[in-house]
C-alpha cells in the first residue's frame, strides 16, 4: 500500500490540502524526527510525544485538525505488514471445507418437510476473518485460564458449526440437526450462539439487537475489575466482538464506546463485517459506512484500523502518485461499490476507471477477468493478518477492524452482493456446482445430482485437519468451548443472617434498607465477602448503598485523582482502581451488561462472582428486558434488585418511574426467581436460598443452578417485626405462608397479599374483625410468580403421566383448609395475582394497580386503584355477600363508609421514604 509521504493525503474536517510546503526541508526534518522516535524508542513512545505535541499546539492556540475520517483505504501500508507465519495454501483448503460444509448445512436445513432455513451470505463474506482468528489469535481453556472471550456474529453461526465438523468437534448427524434442537436432540443445534442450548460449546448468546457489542465491551472491563481486585489472572485474555455493519445502527452498538476508551481497554477488538449490506439493501447506499464508522470510533478515542483493499490492489496504489485513484475510492458510494460486486470486468473498467485517462492508463494492461478479480480485505488472509496483529499489540486503546467484504462472497452470481442475499437460504444445483469450482473441491456431478448435497471432509490424517488440530493446540484449545471449572462457595450460616431477622422494632425502614442491611453483613464474610459486585446506574445515595462508599470504595482504574467536593464527610465519594461497586452512570444497558459479565465469570474464568444489581424497578425488565434475557441465555447468575418499586409507592414521581408490571415481565423469562418479600426476614431466607442455588451445590446441580433471583423492595418505610418462633421457611421460599390468623369475628375469608400491600392487608384484617365480624387470614405471598411456575410444572407432568399419582400444586395444597373467599391484593397490576386464580381453591378475587402510573400522595393513588385498606375489606366483603354470607346492603354502606369514591378523602400515608 502507497504510504501517506508517496501522495497528497485528504485532510477531512481540518486544513485543506492545497496549503503549499514552504519550507520542505523542515518538514522532512519533522517527519525523520518522528520516523526515529518510533524506530528507536516504539510506537507508544511516539504517540505520547504526539499527544504532548497536540496538547502544547492547543496551548499555543494553533488550530489543529481533528482527524476523523482518513482516506478509503487501509490503514497498515503493505511496507508495513508483518510476516505472515502460516501456510496459505493449506489456510486456503481449509477455508474452502469450511465455506462448502456451511452452506451445505443450511441448504440441507430447507429440505422438504423440515424447511428450517438459515443464513448462508453472513459467514461467507466473513470467512476469511474468523480462519485468520482461528488459525493464529483465538486462544482456548487449555492452559487453565480464560482464554480468549469471543462474540461470534449470530448470523455466521454455520461457519462455526462447520470448522467444528472438520475439527471432529461435531458429527454429520449435527450439523444435519442444524436448528432442530427438539426434534433431533441430542444432535440438534441452536440457530445461533447459544449458551443455554449448547452449554458446552458456545460462549456468550449474540444475534443482531447491539447487545453482542455491548455485551463484548463490558466483559473487557469485568476482566480488567477481575484482575484489578485480585479474583482471577485475566492479563492474556482478549475479547473479540465480531459485528455486522448493519448491527452498529443500534444503539446498545455504539453507546457505550466512550467507557472502553476511557478505561484504556486494550484488551478488546472489534471487528466490524464491512460487507456494505444490512438484510433488505445498502447500509449506506449514498454513504460509506466504514468512513461514518471511522469517524465515530475515532471520535470515541479507539484505535481505528481499515481493512479494505486486498494485495491484488497494491500495485495500483503503488503507482498512484498524484492520489487519482484514491480520490475515486474516497468518493465512490457504497451502494455503486456493491453494484460492482455483481458486474463484469469491463462494466467496472469503464465505470470506476473510465472516468480519468490516468485511472484508465493504471489497467490497461489488465484483462477484464484481471479487473473482476481487485478483491476485498476482508478476504485477503495476509491483510486480515496484519490487522489481527496490530490490533492485539495496541496499547492504551480499545481497537476496531472495519473490514471491508462482499456479502456472499464465493457463492456465485446468485448470492454475491445481491440485496436479498441474507434471505437465501438454499443453493440450486448449477449454484452448487458454480460453488464447487470456485472452491476447487474432490465432489463430483452425480453427488450434487442426487439427493442432498453431500458434506465435504478431507480426512481425519490430512494435511488440512492436522494443521487446524497442530494450531488449535498451539492456541491452547479449541474455541469456541464452554467450560464450568469454578467449585461452590462455602456459604455464610445462619448467623450472618440473624441480625435482619431481628426485625426493627419501634423503627420503620424500607425493604430497600432491610436488603442493604443484609448485604452489609453478607459483605463481611470471609469466604464470599469479596465476591460480591455491587452494580447501579448512578443511583448508589437513592437506595441507602452510600455507606458502602469509604469501605468498599468504586472501582476506577486511574483511582481518584482529585479531592472529593464531601471529603471530610463520613460517607465521602470514593473511588479506587480496587473498588468492588461498578458505577456504570446512568445507563441501565451499561448496568446490565456489567451484570451479565460478572454474572457468569464462574464459567468465563472458573471463579464465582456474586452480582448485586440494584436500579429503579421500572428501568429494568421494561427497559433492559432484552438483556434480561441475554443473561438468562448466557447462563449468567447473581441478584437482581428493582428497588422504588411498585405503582403507588414511589410518590411525586409519576408515571415513568411507577412500576406495575416488572413482576409480570419477569415471569416470562424462565431463568428468573422472582420475589415480592414484605418483611426482612422473608428477604434474609430468599437470600439465603438463592445463594445456596446459585453457588452451592447438589446432587442434581454440582455447580449450582443456572438462575438470577429478582427482588422488588420498596422506599416506603414500615416496622419489620421479628421472624416467628414457627418460621415457615419452605413458605416463603416456594411462594406464599400465612402471616397472621384471624382472632376475632365469626365469618371466614382470606386475604393474600405481596409486598408493600401486606400492611394494608393487615390493617383490613383488623376493620373487618372490629366492624364487620369477619374473621381473615393474612397470606404473605413471597412469590406470585413461583406458585404459578411449580403449578404449571404439576398440570405438564399431569398430562403427560395420566397412569401416575396426580400431583398437586404447592399454593393448592398450601390454602386446602382456608375457609372462605380469597382476595389477593398488590401493588402491581391484576395479572400479577392472577397468575395463581387457576389454582386457589375456593373464590377468589383480585385487586391490582393496573393503568398509568401518576404523581400524587401513597394514601391517594392507593384510594384511586382501590387496592388500600379500606378497598380491601369492600372487596371481602363483596365476595362474602356473592356466597351469601353477608348482606349485600353492607357493601353500600361499606362504600359510603370509607368514601371510596372520593380520591381526596383518602389518609395520604407516610411522606416521601428512603431508599
Amino acid at each position: 500500500m502507497a504510504s501517506g509521504s508517496d501522495r497528497n493525503p485528504i485532510i477531512i474536517g481540518g486544513l485543506p490540502s492545497q496549503v503549499p510546503d514552504f519550507d520542505p526541508e523542515e518538514t522532512q526534518e519533522w517527519l525523520d524526527s518522528l520516523d526515529a522516535a518510533v524506530d528507536e524508542r516504539g510506537r507508544e513512545r511516539a504517540r505520547y510525544l504526539m499527544l504532548r505535541l497536540i496538547e502544547r499546539a492547543r496551548e499555543r492556540r494553533v488550530a489543529v485538525p481533528e482527524m476523523r475520517s482518513t482516506d478509503y483505504v487501509n490503514t497498515i501500508p503493505t511496507k508495513s505488514e508483518p510476516f505472515f507465519p502460516g501456510n496459505e495454501e493449506i489456510e486456503r483448503r481449509i477455508l474452502n471445507a469450511t465455506r462448502w460444509n456451511a452452506a451445505v448445512m443450511v441448504s440441507r436445513a430447507q429440505r422438504p418437510g423440515v424447511g428450517v432455513g438459515g443464513h448462508i451470505a453472513t459467514f461467507a463474506s466473513s470467512a476469511s476473518l474468523y480462519d485468520v482468528g482461528f488459525n493464529h489469535f483465538f486462544r482456548g481453556k487449555d492452559e487453565g485460564d480464560g482464554g480468549d472471550q469471543v462474540f461470534f456474529q449470530g448470523h455466521a453461526s454455520p461457519g462455526i458449526y462447520a470448522r467444528a465438523y472438520l475439527l471432529d468437534r461435531l458429527t454429520e448427524q449435527q450439523l444435519d440437526g442444524f436448528r432442530q434442537e427438539k426434534s433431533k436432540y441430542p444432535q440438534g443445534l441452536s440457530s445461533y450462539p447459544h449458551p443455554r442450548s449448547m452449554p458446552d460449546f458456545w460462549e456468550f448468546p449474540t444475534v443482531s439487537m447491539g447487545l453482542g457489542p455491548l455485551g463484548a465491551i463490558y466483559q473487557a472491563r469485568m476482566n480488567r475489575y477481575m484482575q484489578a481486585r485480585g479474583i482471577a489472572d485475566t492479563s492474556r485474555s482478549h475479547v473479540w466482538a465480531f459485528l455486522g455493519d448493519g448491527e452498529m445502527d443500534e444503539p446498545e452498538s455504539l453507546g457505550q464506546l466512550t467507557l472502553a476508551a476511557r478505561e484504556g481497554l486494550d484488551n478488546l477488538t472489534f471487528v466490524v463485517n464491512c460487507n456494505l449490506q444490512r438484510l433488505d439493501g445498502p447500509v449506506r447506499g449514498n454513504g460509506k459506512i466504514i468512513q461514518e464508522l471511522e469517524s465515530v470510533f475515532r471520535g470515541a478515542g479507539w484505535n481505528v484500523i481499515k481493512l479494505i483493499w486486498d494485495r491484488t490492489w497494491d500495485p495500483l496504489l503503488a503507482q498512484d502518485r498524484d492520489g487519482i485513484l484514491v480520490n475515486k475510492m474516497n468518493i465512490t458510494p457504497d451502494g455503486q461499490f456493491q453494484t460492482y460486486a455483481t458486474e463484469t470486468g469491463a462494466y467496472i473498467r469503464e465505470h470506476f476507471f473510465g472516468d480519468d485517462h490516468r485511472l484508465r492508463a493504471m489497467v490497461e494492461n489488465m484483462t477484464d477477468d484481471q479487473i473482476l478479480h481487485l478483491g476485498r480485505g476482508g478476504h485477503d488472509h495476509r491483510k486480515i493478518y496484519a490487522a489481527f496483529k496490530a490490533a492485539k499489540e495496541h496499547k492504551g486503546q480499545p481497537t476496531v477492524i472495519l473490514a471491508k467484504t462482499i456479502k456472499g462472497w464465493t457463492l456465485g452470481p446468485n448470492f454475491e452482493g445481491r440485496n436479498a442475499t441474507h434471505q437465501m437460504k438454499k443453493l440450486t444445483v448449477d449454484d452448487l456446482k458454480r460453488f464447487r469450482d470456485r472452491l476447487h473441491l474432490p465432489i463430483s456431478d452425480k453427488e450434487l445430482e442426487s439427493g442432498l448435497p453431500p458434506y465435504y471432509h478431507p480426512g481425519r490424517d490430512s494435511e488440512e485437519i492436522q494443521y487446524m488440530h497442530d494450531r488449535r493446540k498451539s492456541l491452547g484449545g479449541y474455541v469456541p468451548t464452554r467450560v464450568v471449572r469454578s467449585k461452590p462457595l462455602a456459604l455464610p450460616d445462619d448467623k450472618a443472617y440473624a441480625t435482619v431477622k431481628k426485625g426493627t422494632g419501634q423503627q420503620s425502614i424500607a425493604t430497600t434498607m432491610a436488603f442493604v442491611r443484609l448485604l452489609k453483613d453478607l459483605m463481611r464474610d470471609k469466604e464470599i465477602g469479596k465476591r460480591f459486585v455491587l452494580i447501579a446506574p448512578d443511583e448508589y445515595r437513592t437506595f441507602g448503598m452510600d455507606s458502602f462508599f469509604p469501605s468498599a470504595k468504586i472501582y476506577n482504574p486511574l483511582g481518584q485523582q482529585y479531592e472529593a467536593v464531601d471529603r471530610d464527610l463520613l460517607l465521602a465519594y470514593k473511588e479506587s482502581p480496587t473498588g468492588q461497586m461498578l458505577h456504570d452512570g446512568i445507563s441501565e444497558a451499561g448496568c446490565t451488561a456489567s451484570l451479565t459479565a460478572a454474572g457468569s465469570a464462574y464459567a468465563t474464568h472458573g471463579e464465582p462472582l456474586i452480582p448485586v444489581y440494584v436500579f429503579y424497578s421500572m428501568f429494568g425488565f421494561q427497559r433492559t428486558g432484552d438483556q434480561f434475557w441475554q443473561m438468562a441465555d448466557q447462563l449468567a447468575r447473581g441478584f437482581v434488585l428493582g428497588a422504588t418499586a411498585g405503582r403507588t409507592t414511589l410518590t411525586g414521581e409519576g408515571l415513568q418511574h411507577a412500576d406495575g408490571h416488572s413482576q409480570l415481565l419477569a415471569s416470562t423469562n424462565p431463568a428468573c426467581v422472582a420475589y415480592d418479600p414484605a418483611y426482612a426476614y422473608e428477604i434474609a431466607h430468599i437470600v439465603q436460598d438463592g445463594l445456596r442455588r446459585m453457588y452451592g451445590s447438589s446432587a442434581e446441580h454440582p455447580h449450582g443452578e443456572d438462575v438470577f433471583y429478582y427482588l422488588t423492595v420498596y422506599n416506603e418505610p414500615i416496622q419489620h417485626p421479628a421472624e416467628p418462633a414457627d418460621v415457615d421457611v419452605e413458605g416463603i421460599v416456594k411462594g406464599v405462608h400465612k402471616l397472621s390468623e384471624g382472632t376475632a369475628g365469626s365469618i371466614p375469608a382470606q386475604i393474600m397479599a405481596s409486598g408493600v400491600a401486606v400492611p394494608w392487608a393487615l390493617e383490613a384484617q383488623k376493620i373487618l374483625a372490629e366492624e364487620w365480624n369477619v374473621k381473615a387470614d393474612v397470606w404473605s405471598a413471597t412469590s406470585w410468580n413461583e406458585l404459578r411456575r411449580e403449578a404449571v410444572e404439576c398440570e405438564e407432568h399431569n398430562l403427560l403421566h395420566p397412569e401416575e399419582e396426580q400431583r398437586v400444586p404447592y399454593v393448592t395444597r398450601k390454602l386446602s383448609g382456608a375457609e372462605g373467599p380469597f382476595v389477593a391484593v398488590s401493588d402491581w397490576m391484576r395479572s400479577v395475582p392472577d397468575q395463581i386464580a387457576r389454582w386457589v381453591p375456593g373464590t377468589y378475587q383480585s385487586l391490582g394497580a393496573d393503568g398509568f402510573g401518576f404523581a400524587d400522595t401513597r394514601g391517594a393513588a392507593r384510594r384511586f386503584f382501590h387496592i388500600d385498606a379500606q378497598s380491601i375489606v369492600v372487596a371481602v366483603l363483596t365476595e362474602l355477600a356473592r356466597e351469601g354470607k353477608v348482606d349485600r346492603s353492607a357493601l353500600k354502606q361499606a362504600i359510603d363508609r370509607y368514601q371510596l369514591l372520593d380520591v381526596s378523602a383518602a389518609d395520604p400515608g407516610a411522606a416521601g421514604g428512603d431508599a
